[in-house]
């Protein structure tokens, strides 16, 4: 929903990594920041309106993300969204970081404007396992954001550590970032940022991306 600079960019992202997408603005002129190729449906009409989110498929949709230039219309589109289509992957783009943080507690990913890119929304609608943050001049040792099967959340670090091999250096809630300890527990929403060795990132991927084992869990 919205297709101002960011929804626009986030649509020919999404499109261009093979996924069908339907845009949904109230103004139909918004629609020329889309390019002449784009070939996913454009729909004239409110986002949180239901017969607009239908005629945009929204029961067949994977994710959903609230862009327009209205902090109260994104997160009416998302909570309808979420909570009537039951889409799990819903993020809103949100300008008052303080109700943004009041919307992560709510369990509606958000993105304020100080820190937005298209970048952070489709992490957040798509996992895409590890991105490097930095890393150091040798190439062996990277800093990396990676994602995590949800029932992670609710783990001390010092168990993620163990079961990846990695350092955890620092976590990123509501917006600000925490530093690392051992018995500082994983959070819904928590994004992780972990040292790893270059090699074997593909292996901490598989790790995380899936359920804690038992053996993990217990250490």
């Amino acid at each position: 929903m919205g297709c101002g600079r960011v929804g626009a960019t986030l649509a020919q992202s999404l499109e261009a990594r093979g996924h069908s997408v339907a845009v949904i603005d109230q103004a139909s002129e918004s629609f020329r920041r889309l390019p002449s190729d784009f070939d996913g449906k454009k729909v004239t009409g409110l986002g949180f309106d239901r017969d607009t989110l239908d005629q945009a498929g929204i029961e067949e949709a994977y994710g959903f993300a609230a862009v327009s230039d209205g902090d109260n219309s994104n997160i009416l589109a998302a909570r309808v969204v979420r909570e009537t289509y039951g889409v799990e992957n819903v993020v809103a783009r949100i300008y008052d970081p303080h109700r943004a943080e009041i919307y992560q507690r709510l369990g509606i990913p958000t993105v304020a404007t100080v820190r937005w890119t298209s970048d952070q929304v489709l992490r957040r609608m798509l996992p895409l396992g590890a991105s490097d943050e930095y890393r150091d001049p040798s190439g062996r040792v990277r800093l990396c954001q990676i994602d995590y099967h949800p029932e992670w959340a609710g783990l001390s670090l010092d168990v993620v550590e163990r079961a990846t091999g990695t350092r955890a250096a620092y976590l990123t809630r509501y917006g600000e970032g925490v530093i690392a300890s051992a018995a500082l527990v994983l959070q819904e929403n928590d994004v992780l940022h972990l040292l790893v060795q270059a090699a074997d990132v593909d292996t901490v991927e598989r790790v995380l991306s899936r359920a804690p084992r038992h053996e993990e869990r217990e250490g």
